[in-house]
């Protein structure tokens, strides 16, 4: 598991080595053994375990994962507070022009590239930390990932349903605008840098790296880029090889049509110095006349005794055939006595239609009776007659009483749906309002 991964296996061997892997983790086989003589965790993960290409490290080691690179200046004594190291105000010879660091030169130097004195640049999104370390405290510069003039990117698009924007990375995926014009957008989106430029290139190089792993070879992108990207180089190379030299062998079969002599422009055009003299009829005189280029389908072919191909005819958003009108491909043609009898069906269903229609008698429209002794509104001619009224209110005063007491109620109650206006009045006249001020002292 921690061996290098410069050389490359069979499929055999890599499918071994898997199974000897998980053997190794269930407990069922030894765990290997370093140069040191110390055993292997087997579950460390292969990128950690497999060291780099440029170690040059054929046997089983984590060397390359310990500090075998000790500095010299490094001390475990801890600063003391506020102290503030060395820091340069001149120029020193050799040093790098473009940091001021010792350690380089400006050719190799991997800071932006400064061409005026950022002391005399206002920037508002210039934003300065102290990093506290052992070795003293040192100033760096983090900026943002905006130019505070611009707009954000949270305010390009108010709407709660349009792209999220996360404010803790200010990563923006979707794009705030989908609808707007893409030549008046400067903001696409984050994913638009994901699917353009070296993303792709790189989305192919893992690609790559992940198939040819499992076919066997012994690559891994994490723990030697350098070897993954030079293997996908030879595989373009090889691929491009391959291609050209299929595009060959079908060019020598085959031949190359776009090679070849130009085709006559009166092929290209489809236009003769051939002439066709005709008469007044439209027969020809002198000359021979045009064939038409003729289908690979069958032609002219008419079936069922028909005089006329399946779609000559149209109707009602229906194909038929013309000699018969009939919309039924496989029917047997019946002719111009087909098309009578069609006819004289047709007006005979209609005619049936109208005389229904006629036969057909109207409801009589029923008046509906409104009495005025029913409504609200009591017309002022309505005339009462004042002994039945009398009465009326007679037994609307005893109605209540038995409403009020139940003993005197009767089992067998017999109701008359017929109301004439003197009862209707007399209704009216009882009737208790709850709007009435003086509802409380009528009874």
């Amino acid at each position: 598991m921690a061996t290098a991964s410069v050389s490359f296996k069979s499929r055999e061997d890599h499918r071994k080595q898997l199974e000897l892997e998980e053997a190794r983790k269930a407990g069922l086989a030894p765990a290997e053994v370093d140069e040191d003589g110390k055993e292997i965790n087997p579950h460390i993960p292969q990128y950690m375990s497999s060291a780099p290409w440029y170690l040059n490290s054929n046997k089983p080691s984590l060397k390359h994962q310990r500090k075998w690179k000790s500095d010299p200046n490094y001390t475990k004594s801890w600063y003391n507070r506020g102290e503030r190291g060395f820091q340069a105000e001149k120029y020193r010879k050799g040093s790098c022009a473009n940091c001021g660091a010792m350690t380089h030169d400006a050719k190799s130097c991997m800071e932006r590239p400064r061409k005026v004195d950022e002391s005399k640049q206002m920037d508002f999104a210039k934003v300065e930390k102290r990093v506290r370390t052992t070795g003293g405290g040192s100033t760096g510069t983090v900026r943002n990932l905006r130019i505070r003039e611009d707009t954000a990117k949270y305010l390009l698009n108010l709407d709660v349903n349009s792209a999220y924007y996360d404010p803790k990375t200010r990563s923006m995926r979707e794009d705030p605008l989908p609808d707007a014009d893409p030549n008046e957008k400067f903001y696409a989106g984050d994913n638009q840098n994901r699917l353009s430029g070296q993303a792709l290139e790189f989305k192919q190089l893992n690609l790559h790296a992940w198939e040819a792993f499992d076919k066997g070879q012994d690559v891994h992108l994490q723990a030697a880029p350098s070897q993954a990207e030079l293997l996908y180089k030879n595989f373009k190379i090889n691929k491009e090889k391959l291609k050209s030299h299929m595009k060959e062998t079908i060019m020598e079969k085959y031949g190359n049509a776009a090679t070849q002599e130009e085709i006559p422009r009166e092929l290209l055009l489809g236009q003769s110095e051939r002439q066709v003299e005709y008469d007044r009829t439209g027969r020809i005189i002198k000359g021979q006349e045009t064939t038409l280029p003729k289908s690979k389908y069958e032609e002219d072919v008419y079936i069922n005794n028909h005089t006329s191909v399946w779609g000559s005819w149209w109707k009602d958003f229906q194909w038929g055939y013309k000699c018969c009108r009939q919309t039924i491909r496989n029917s047997y043609c019946t002719g111009a006595a087909g098309i009578e009898a069609a006819e004289a069906s047709g007006e005979l269903m209609k005619a049936n239609i109208a005389r229904k229609e006629a036969s057909e008698e109207k409801p009589a429209l029923t008046e509906e009776k409104r009495l005025a002794n029913w409504g609200t509104d009591v017309p002022e001619d309505l005339v009462f007659d004042q002994k039945k009224l009398a009465e009326a209110l007679k037994k609307e005063d005893e109605k209540r009483r038995e409403e009020k007491d139940e003993r005197k109620r009767k089992y067998n109650v017999t109701y008359n749906d017929e109301v004439s206006p003197e009862e209707m009045e007399a209704y009216r006249m009882k009737k208790i309002h709850h709007d009435d001020p003086m509802k409380d002292f009528l009874h």
